[in-house]
């Protein structure tokens, strides 16, 4: 029997071997999990702040549109002005 208690021991170890190696891969998973959100979360940032850029260039388009409108009336009174 020593032999047989001598593997229930060794079975132990290597199941308490076994159970700290899942408990730090789940530790891992976990910070990995952490560092995945926050850069999930920087990238949420920078896609805000290509849409506000993006809004900023459709209202300075549409103000160029005005102001090409204004440049165009301008120079029509001005020729009108000079016949």
């Amino acid at each position: 029997m020593p032999k047989l208690n001598e593997l229930s021991g060794e079975i132990k170890a290597i199941h308490t071997r076994i159970d700290g190696v899942e408990k730090e891969i789940g530790g891992l998973r976990r910070e990995m999990m952490t560092k995945f959100e926050a850069v999930d979360s920087r990238f949420n940032g920078v896609d805000a702040r290509f849409e506000a850029v993006d809004s900023m260039f459709d209202t300075l388009e549409t103000r160029l549109q005005t102001m090409e409108k204004m440049v165009e009336f301008a120079q029509y009174a001005r020729c009108r002005m000079q016949d």
